[in-house]
Formats: C-alpha cells, structure tokens, sequence
C-alpha cells in the first residue's frame, strides 16, 4: 500500500472556496454552473430558511412536539440536492432532510412527517424532523447518533455488488466521528471500494460539546488518511465550494475509485434543536462571527454581483415562498390522523394469523378463527 502523507497541500488540512465572504468568485475554483441553476440553488437556500422560521414558530405555538433548525448550515444539504444524481440514495443526518425538497418530495408530505398524521409517509412511526421518501431515494435518520454511516456504506456495497452506477451519500455531524458506527463504516467503505460519499458536517458543537474534545487530530478529514481515503475540507458555509467537493466525489465513486471522506466546516447558527438553549454553553461572539459568514447572504452577495438578483427580485421571491410554505403547513397540519390498522402495516410481507386478529380485535371487529 502506497504511504500516505499529509502535507500542508493536502486538501483534507486545506480549506476549499470558492466565495469569499464578499460574495467574490475565485475562478480558479469556480465551478461555472449556469444561470437557472445558480437561481434554483438560490431559491432552495431562501425556501429553506424561511421554512425553518416557520416550523419553529409552530413548535413553540405547540402544534408540533419537536424542530431541527437547519439555519447556518443551509449550503451542504441545498448543494447535495444539485451534485448527486436522482438514482443516488442519501442516508442524512438532523440537517440534511431537505436534499428530498430539492430532488421535488412534495413540500406538505414532507411536513406531515412533523405531525405523523394520514399523510406522512413513516405513518408516523417517527419524531418530528426524522424525513424519509424512497421516491426520492431517501433514507430516515435515527436519533441514536451515527448509525445511517454503516448504513449508507452497506448501501453502496449492495450498488456494487449488483454493478449499478449509484452512489451513496451519508451525512453526520462532528460528534458522530466518536461514535464506532464511523470507524466501522470508514474502515469498510475503504476496504470494499464501495461508491460512497461521507458528509461530516462540522458545525464544532455535538449538541454542547465543542468539537476539540471529540478529536485531536487537526481536522476530522484527515481521519481519512488512516483508512485509506482521500479526505476533503471545504467551507461549508460556501454552497459552491461544497457542490464542487461533493459532485467530484461521486464522480470519483461512479468510477470505481471508492470513497471519500468530505468535512464541512460550518457552524449552526441557532440552537442544536427546539430543545436546545445554545446560551448556556456556547458565546455570543462566536455566534457573531459565524452569523457574518452566513451561507445564504453570502450567495445572494455572489449573485448580485452577477446582477441575477435585486431587492425587488428578493422581495418578490419571498413573498412566493411564504405563500407557498404557508399553504404546505395548511395542508399538512388539517391531514386526518392515521387510521389504527396502519399499525400492522409494513411489518410483515404477508401479515400472519396472530397479527392479523389484534388488527380485527383492535378495529373493533370480531376476529376470524379456524387458523388451527
């Protein structure tokens, strides 16, 4: 096996841009996406900003039990949507559920998943902002930290293993790397060669634990190097930059070349979750500062210099999306509630004799015997 070095111009100790926090291009780096796409990506970062305003005004109303913001960390999740392909599988984490809005998952079944009622497609078999959609190749998080990594590498070893062209994408924050769910995943996706992209997303806060007490290496990239992957540092906060990293990382996992290891240094600009007080543990100046590197006015500084975007366009463009997310959350919060029997649903390919009674005791009907 070749040696592994880490040198000062390895991109796993870099930093990969393409905006400055002016909103300026390097062109060097730029990855020249045309117009409609940049606006698209444009609108998918402002769509879900707002929607993340939204919902959490209704969780502190009461109407849903529970909220992720996704607010600071809007690049990584947008950028994905655009870099993979349709037939890509994605295993998110908390952040992530939005790739599905982008690949067009219908944005008030996507809510209903926060009520659990008659149009969630989990039948509300879990906590809000837990998104799932196999018609968009999407795979529902769990809140036990880490577990969609070995996962989303299984995935890719069955694509491989059945010669498809897919690639899998698995996300995770800082914290998940303490977690043997990521060694045991990073060693075997090394291992197989198997078509995956692995997310870190670095916000440096695992819930209220700073990033320097979950690793002393100098990045979380670099961890890459001891299993044999290249490893890559964007900013996260740069939706360019993180489209570049990761459409280049599937490219190189369509190709047979195996995984890469993608560290997204990025920072949440509010709370870990409605649950969360962030003001107990972490300082308003660094909140400040991060707040100042935001990933969608920093996009809107690149576009606007590009003259694709003004005030009025802005202005215009929010006025549609607040219409829209007003009517989605309309819609999904008057859905029925589930019916009882989808209880036994999705259990069993074909529902046994013993099940089959408590679903007809449970409906209130009298159950069939003579099963024997």
């Amino acid at each position: 096996m070749p040696e592994l070095v880490a040198s000062r111009t390895d991109p796993s100790l870099g930093l990969r841009q393409v905006l400055l926090d002016d909103g300026t291009a390097d062109p060097a780096t730029d990855p020249g996406l045309p117009e409609p796409t940049l606006l698209a990506m444009y609108r998918e970062l402002r769509r879900l900003r707002l929607l993340d305003e939204k919902m959490l005004l209704v969780q502190r109303q009461g109407r849903i039990g529970f909220y992720g913001e996704v607010k600071g960390q809007e690049a990584t999740p947008i950028a994905a949507g655009f870099a993979l392909r349709p037939d890509d599988w994605v295993f998110p984490g908390l952040r992530e559920g939005a790739v599905m809005l982008v690949r067009g998952f219908p944005l008030a079944t996507y809510l209903s998943q926060c009520w659990g009622n008659g149009l969630d497609v989990q039948k509300g078999r879990q906590m809000p902002s837990h998104y799932s959609g196999r018609a968009v190749h999407q795979v529902s998080w769990s809140s036990c930290i880490g577990p969609q990594i070995p996962q989303a590498v299984g995935a890719a070893w069955a694509a491989k293993l059945q010669k498809k062209s897919t690639v899998v994408a698995g996300f995770f924050g800082d914290g998940a790397t303490s977690q043997p769910d990521f060694h045991n995943a990073m060693n075997f996706a090394a291992v197989y060669k198997v078509p995956a992209v692995l997310v870190c997303q670095n916000n440096h806060w695992a819930i209220s634990v700073p990033s320097r007490l979950q690793t002393a290496s100098p990045t979380f990239a670099a961890k890459a190097h001891a299993y044999g992957m290249p490893g890559v540092r964007v900013d996260g906060n740069d939706v360019l930059a993180v489209y570049s990293a990761l459409h280049e990382a599937a490219a190189r996992a369509r190709e047979g070349l195996g995984p890469t290891l993608v560290e997204c240094v990025t920072d949440r600009m509010g709370a870990h979750s409605s649950s969360d007080d962030p003001t107990r543990y972490r300082a308003q100046d660094e909140v400040d500062r991060w707040a100042a590197r935001d990933p969608v006015a920093r996009f809107r500084r690149y576009l606007a210099q590009r003259a694709l975007v003004t005030d009025a366009t802005d202005e215009a463009l929010l006025s549609a999306l607040g219409a829209e997310l007003s009517e989605a959350i309309a819609v999904a919060e008057a859905a029925p509630a589930l019916q009882r029997g989808t209880l036994f649903d999705d259990v069993y390919h074909a529902l046994p004799w013993h099940l089959a009674e408590q679903r007809q005791e449970l409906l209130g009907r009298p159950p069939a015997r003579g099963h024997g």
